[in-house]
């Protein structure tokens, strides 16, 4: 990663004097630093340096701060008041993934960074999710504020597969598109596929899995989609692979799904649906599946002990990158299914974490290697700057699994 100092729309921190605000608030955030106790983290200002933690660490970052308002935004707003001040330049990095591994690792220390003042703001960011409500419509919006970027975007980083989900990595030098493939293999034989089988399929992306799916299998696939961008663009690869009587793509919630089917896969589109409807998708799942069929889920979690407070809390993420998202952890999937009065029954569970993370960093390294075609589709430069953060976000969330992603099996007893 490149330090962007040069193409930062604030000056540097000597262009602005430190209010008494800025300055008692930068006396709670070096506070706070002291606390770091894992890796290491410096912080420049000018030519002063601080550094906290180890002196002979794993792992070590660097803060430059280009701007004292820098520190009023951590203090007032937390760990999404630091964010904030990236995506205005307030500091920067050469780094980004590793600070972010640093604070993670620091998590417990630092705890008190969302406390005090940043608490004032959450009723209004709580407010703000609610109205993000995954009802029909809300799910709409809230599908379209993502995904509806535009197909060209996307495309930029990701494989010829177009797939946006974590890969399985099964060789040290196996490329991406050969990791997304090898994830779509372990579905398949998850869910036994094969040619007299119709699968449903609940998020269809822009139509990687089923085209795979169909074309290896012989299955049919009817998929289904809230994007209007990638179902126009699902189904003009559908028809260019030859898949069209094979393949579906519908544009439809999967409340709104009739028919039983045989198989049913969802990738990473739980995320998506909201902690309150959670018991309503494993219900429509369970409807949906034929007695003995079988379904494949993919989900990205977050562990036990942190799930409550990440329903309350509105983090970067959920502000910024999916309005209305959140993820579910294992307990949250069992409980439910159990609210949803299903009989769907875990069978199969597979961790694959680490292969998200390094999905993640092929995806910011040619995302920011096309910073110009980027700029080229409209996007300004704080676009720019919020999505090489949640990139590098989830990546190091992955790499020190504060974040984690799982591939379930389920099955319907006949």
């Amino acid at each position: 990663m490149t330090d962007h100092a040069a193409v930062l729309r604030t000056a540097s921190s000597s262009s602005f004097a430190p209010t008494a605000i800025d300055r008692l608030a930068r006396r709670a955030v070096l506070a706070r630093l002291a606390r770091i106790s894992r890796g290491r983290l410096a912080v420049h200002e000018g030519a002063h340096v601080q550094a906290f933690g180890e002196s002979s660490p794993d792992l070590s970052a660097t803060i430059r701060v280009r701007d004292p308002r820098f520190y009023r935004w951590l203090a007032q707003r937390g760990s999404l008041g630091g964010a904030e001040a990236y995506l205005e330049g307030l500091w920067s990095t050469d780094d980004l993934v590793a600070v972010v591994r640093v604070l993670a690792r620091n998590q417990a220390a630092l705890a008190g960074l969302d406390a005090g003042l940043a608490r004032i703001a959450r009723p209004g960011l709580r407010m703000l999710h609610l109205l993000r409500r995954n009802t029909r419509g809300g799910s709409r919006r809230n599908v379209a504020a993502h995904y509806d970027l535009g197909n060209a975007f996307f495309e930029i980083f990701l494989d010829p597969t177009l797939t946006y989900s974590a890969g399985v990595f099964e060789r040290a030098d196996a490329t991406l598109e050969e990791a997304q493939i090898a994830k779509y293999r372990r579905a398949i034989d998850a869910l036994r596929l094969g040619p007299d089988d119709h699968v449903l399929e609940i998020g269809t992306g822009w139509g990687g899995f089923a085209i795979h799916a169909a074309r290896t299998t012989g299955c049919r696939v009817t998929s289904a989609t809230l994007s209007a961008e990638q179902h126009a663009r699902a189904t003009e690869r559908v028809a260019a692979a030859g898949l069209a009587d094979r393949v579906e793509v519908v544009l439809r919630d999967y409340r709104d799904l009739r028919g039983r089917f045989d198989k049913l896969v969802s990738i990473e589109m739980i995320e998506a649906v909201g902690h309150a409807q959670l018991p309503g998708y494993f219900r429509a799942c369970s409807e949906r599946l034929r007695p003995g069929g079988r379904m494949f889920l993919q989900a990205i979690t977050v562990p036990e002990r942190d799930f409550a407070a990440s329903v309350r809390n509105v983090e970067f993420i959920k502000r910024y990158v999916f309005p209305g998202g959140q993820l579910v952890s294992v307990g949250a999937i069992c409980d439910a299914i159990a609210r949803a009065g299903s009989d769907l029954q875990i069978t199969a569970l597979g961790d694959v974490t680490e292969h998200y993370a390094t999905t993640l960093r092929i995806w910011r390294e040619r995302y920011l290697a096309a910073q110009a075609q980027v700029a080229a589709l409209g996007f300004d430069e704080r676009f720019r700057r919020l999505w090489e953060f949640y990139l590098a976000y989830c990546e190091g969330g992955f790499r020190e699994r504060a974040i984690g992603t799982i591939q379930l099996t389920l099955v319907r007893p006949n």
